[in-house]
């Protein structure tokens, strides 16, 4: 996903969780409802989610310097963990005290029609906001499926958004069942249980979220089919001998390092060897855009394999 799609995506989703949150938080205090408050909450986290991520999105978007040689883009992926870390701390925590708090203690909801209307609104607005963000993931990920994409993805904006958009429409569901079924039994409890329920879809989606992140903060490489590609380009220059080994490494969602050992031919000089090394700069560049960096390091075969050197 460009990262023209990615504010478009993340804007739309800000204006309409702010929104939605106002009013669902405007409904809780005038019903007292668990579950809407949760709602709320959880709407209201969104919305500060999507600031950071934006926020993100512009600080890795700074170009390298002195202190950062290597640019800033792994930005995102910090923000994007501490987003998942917000939905688990704020929205889940607060969704599971005031679950705990109304079975404790429940309640009658009053002018339970409102919460109907607020709810459906909603889930109207987080519906559209969620086609949206399913498009341009969609877009982004072509033909693999749904779970392969998010795992391979280097770009967690291109699924964070999605998955609270998920997370949200389904709390909204929970809400509303919750709220229906528990008016029309009598069980005033119910409302504390979808409050519960909805805390532990966050849980879930925050746990997932930071799984993700977690690998990508720590350094993850480029996907198998660029490493392929950078190894065919490697052995199909004329001057190597062999390829000891190719690490690749994701500075960023469009940002990869390449890191290669090689060993030259018996015999090529050190100009030919030069004259290697810039091709191959300039062919896994041309072939692979994402690729930044290339570093290229001339080691026998013989001596990589050494005790106290690496191996493949």
């Amino acid at each position: 996903m460009a990262a023209s799609g990615n504010r478009k995506v993340i804007f739309a989703a800000l204006a309409g969780n702010a929104l939605i949150a106002a009013t669902k938080l405007g409904a809780a205090a005038i019903t007292g409802s668990s579950a809407m408050l949760s709602e709320g909450i959880h709407s209201l986290v969104d919305t500060g989610n999507q600031i950071l991520l934006l926020l993100g999105l512009k600080r890795a978007a700074r170009p390298a310097d002195r202190s950062h040689p290597f640019g800033y883009g792994k930005e995102i992926y910090f923000w994007s963990f501490v987003v998942a870390i917000l939905i688990f701390g704020v929205g889940a925590g607060v969704s599971v005290y005031e679950g705990i708090n109304h079975l404790r203690h429940p309640e009658p909801i009053h002018n339970v029609t409102l919460n109907y209307i607020v709810l459906g609104l909603s889930f109207l607005f987080e519906g559209t906001a969620w086609l949206l963000a399913l498009k341009e993931f969609n877009r982004a990920k072509g033909r693999l499926g749904l779970w392969s994409a998010v795992r391979r993805s280097k770009d967690p904006s291109t699924f964070v958004v999605l998955f609270e958009d998920s997370a949200a429409m389904v709390g909204i569901l929970v809400a509303f069942f919750g709220i229906l079924i528990g008016e029309r039994m009598g069980w005033l409890w119910l409302d504390g249980v979808a409050s519960l329920l909805i805390g532990g879809i966050l849980a879930t989606t925050a746990w997932f979220l930071a799984v993700e992140t977690r690998g990508l903060l720590i350094g993850e490489s480029a996907e198998p089919e660029v490493v392929a590609g950078i190894r065919r380009l490697v052995d199909a220059t004329p001057a190597v001998e062999h390829l000891n080994e190719a690490l690749t490494l994701h500075m960023g969602p469009d940002f990869i390092l390449v890191n290669l050992s090689v060993d030259f031919r018996p015999g090529v000089d050190s100009t030919r060897i030069e004259e290697s090394i810039a091709q191959l700069d300039a062919e896994i560049r041309s072939a692979f855009p994402r690729v930044r960096k290339v570093f290229v390091e001339a080691e026998s075969w013989t001596r990589y394999r050494t005790p106290g050197g690496s191996s493949e």
